[in-house]
């Protein structure tokens, strides 16, 4: 009763104070003549301020049409006598935020029963009719609240007690910008999917007869491949909703994914449900030794196979089994539970049809390494390398797709030949894991010691002229560049690297990262926002048709409906690189074919030929470069030759350097990206075409 009267007597009373004091909410646009108030707050402000910046309304013009905007910086509780003031001389209030009404029903309680001659009209999700009713909402609090949504919502307020020509016209500019971004007929998608080699690809798989639930990691991605597994919870609640739906069943088990992380996060609660509700289950523990999903960071506490063994067999689970890629490995292995075996990944179908006949709770401990980390590893010396790789004949592969039915592996990719759709394995991207070997295909051929080359007619970089300088966008405006690519690609990075190359030029930058579990060879968005002062930077998302240009990395984000969005022809201009990338798609369809002419008819569709340039880029790293991971920056080269980046190139060599990872060879890769702007045939020819190219 004291700690309730301490709070509410006096807490909060203090923090409102504080707020007071250290004027947290705040007029930023006044007017001396105050009719429409708006209060906003954190990624809405920002977003209220982009939004008046494309209405052509800068702060002199607010204050002649009498905008007062009011910034919040304490959402809750909100500042009674700021607002008050704020509000004083308002003939309405316009309350622009994210979600729900948080800050519109704390205004409206704070002004209601105050002054009767202070009660400006408040709105915000509804208007002054305020139907609560499906379909009439103001400011949607579902989804996202896009700037074009905002900047519609303003000039229809404003107008109804001033008219400006200027503002019309940017709002018909706006309209004209919706529909333009109407979403396309999507003729290829890049969803996520399982990193070349990664566990997964075998530790989800389930008996024929059997199903699976998905949770939280990596492995949530299974729930859109053909694995029988579906739906999925939130951490530690993992298999949980088996126990409310086996009594009333003829269903007699399922398994639950469970990744190592999530398991020491919480997941072990979920275990402890099922053993206390006594229901037939197998949990997977997918022990990858990372956690994977965001970026390969090690997991939290001391945790190791032997002391899951441990404590599962102390928490009452009756059956266990370790399932690996390396048996070899636990042959010192002394402190597993008792009676606990050990077997390799090929008997995993058996192993699961043993577990699925145990009346109780069951564990299937899968173990390893994440692929993506292992090849970390392997290049920190942390791990031995791998000296051997996997090759295809494509004289003798007849393009059945087996392995990929084997691997699930995006690794394999497809080769056109004279004798129509082979397979090859991209050994930029292989995490050397051979599940593609599985089949009986005698086109697979192994090297031991092999490693892909460069191609041996590159010339000495002395042999090229000097190139000349581009001329380079102005910055006195926000330049909006986005960077879209395949999650795994180099894509953050390659934005990191021009954000510190404008920032050493001194020039504000901002940069908005859209990953997610995109950064499983999924789509990736970097958004990236430059100018000359940081002040003129607002909302770091850039907005339907205002890219200025468009940096390519792969052809099917590109012409994605989210990347055709914020295109508008005869303003924005765009590289990409045209490789044939093939999608997810392609380890389930073998007659996948990738629509090339189709995708790029798309993009010329929306900016026009002129504003457009097309580059091979992976073809042209793997050749020159010997690695297809430094296509972005070759594209990066290529992109900057054309104009397209607005920092100096003295700059982005600084960045490289200062990013520290394989300096040289980025360098490199730039240049020849440079030279591919103004040579295209030279080093068209010095590259040569790739084996089944012509």
């Amino acid at each position: 009763l004291q700690q309730e009267a301490r709070l509410l007597n006096h807490k909060l009373y203090a923090a409102l104070a504080y707020c007071r004091a250290n004027r947290l909410d705040r007029v930023v646009i006044d007017s001396p003549t105050p009719r429409l108030g708006i209060l906003t707050a954190g990624k809405s402000y920002l977003d209220v301020r982009q939004a008046l910046d494309e209405l052509g309304i800068d702060e002199p013009l607010a204050a002649e049409i009498g905008i007062r905007l009011y910034k919040v910086g304490m959402v809750w509780p909100l500042e009674p006598e700021g607002v008050r003031h704020f509000a004083e001389g308002l003939e309405e209030i316009l309350v622009i935020e994210e979600k729900r009404q948080l800050l519109e029903y704390q205004l409206k309680e704070e002004l209601y029963n105050w002054r009767e001659d202070v009660r400006p009209r408040v709105i915000g999700k509804f208007d002054e009719i305020g139907e609560w009713s499906e379909g009439n909402w103001l400011l949607p609090a579902a989804g996202e609240l896009p700037v074009a949504t905002i900047a519609r919502v303003i000039a229809e307020r404003i107008g109804r007690f001033f008219t400006s020509p200027t503002i019309a016209n940017r709002l018909n500019i706006i309209a004209s910008k919706q529909k333009a971004a109407q979403t396309p007929l999507v003729l290829a998608e890049r969803k996520p999917h399982f990193c070349s080699g990664c566990p997964h690809n075998t530790s989800t798989q389930v008996p024929e007869g059997s199903r699976a639930v998905a949770g939280i990691g990596c492995h949530y991605m299974v729930t859109w491949m053909d694995r029988s597994t579906s739906t999925f919870t939130h951490m530690g609640g993992e298999g949980v909703p088996w126990v409310g739906q086996a009594p009333f069943t003829e269903e007699k088990h399922i398994f639950a994914n469970l990744g190592d992380g999530t398991y020491f996060h919480s997941g072990l609660l979920a275990i402890r449900q099922s053993l206390a509700a006594k229901v037939p289950i197998t949990y997977k523990i997918l022990y990858n030794d990372a956690v994977a999903m965001t970026g390969g960071q090690p997991v939290d506490g001391n945790l190791s196979v032997a002391r899951i063994t441990r404590q599962l067999e102390a928490e009452g689970v009756g059956k266990m089994v370790i399932v690996t890629n390396d048996p070899a490995k636990y042959a010192e292995v002394t402190d597993l539970a008792p009676h606990v075996p050990v077997r390799h990944r090929d008997e995993l179908d058996a192993v699961q049809r043993e577990l699925r006949a145990y009346p109780g709770v069951s564990v299937l401990i899968y173990d390893q390494v994440c692929a993506t980390e292992a090849r970390r590893r392997r290049k920190r010396g942390k791990l031995p390398a791998i000296a051997q790789r996997v090759v295809i004949n494509e004289a003798v592969c007849e393009g059945c797709g087996d392995c990929s039915v084997q691997s699930n592996c995006l690794s394999v990719v497809p080769v056109d030949t004279d004798f129509g759709t082979k397979r090859q394995i991209d050994q930029s991207a292989c995490n050397q894991d051979f599940s593609c070997l599985k089949g009986f295909c005698p086109s697979f051929v192994t090297i031991d010691g092999g490693k892909p080359r460069k191609n041996g007619a590159a010339v000495d970089d002395t042999d090229w002229p000097i190139l000349p300088a581009p001329q380079l966008p102005t910055t006195t405006q926000p330049y909006n560049l986005i960077i879209t690519g395949v999650g795994g690609m180099g894509v953050i990075t390659l934005g990191a690297l021009v954000g510190m190359a404008a920032h050493l030029d001194g020039k504000g930058i901002s940069t908005l990262d859209m990953t997610g579990l995109a950064q499983k060879y999924g789509a990736v968005f970097s958004h990236l926002r430059i100018a000359d002062r940081p002040q003129d930077i607002h909302a770091a998302r850039i907005a339907t048709g205002e890219a200025h240009a468009i940096l390519g990395g792969d052809l099917v984000v590109s012409a994605s409906p989210e990347a055709l969005s914020k295109m508008l022809e005869g303003r924005t201009r765009a590289v990409v690189s045209c490789t044939d990338t093939p999608t997810a798609e392609f380890t389930r369809n073998r007659d996948w074919h990738f629509p090339l002419a189709g995708l790029q008819r798309q993009l010329s569709d929306t900016l026009g030929a002129d504003h457009l340039h097309f580059i091979d880029a992976q073809h042209l790293a793997t050749r020159l470069m010997g690695d297809a991971l430094y296509a972005n920056m070759l594209l990066l080269g290529y992109a900057w030759q054309m104009g397209l980046v607005p920092v100096s190139a003295t700059a982005l060599e600084q960045a490289i350097a200062l990013n520290g990872a394989a300096v040289d060879a980025n360098r490199q890769a730039f240049a020849w990206g440079r030279r591919a702007a103004v040579f295209p045939d030279l080093v068209a020819a010095i590259a040569g075409p790739l084996a089944g190219q012509p």
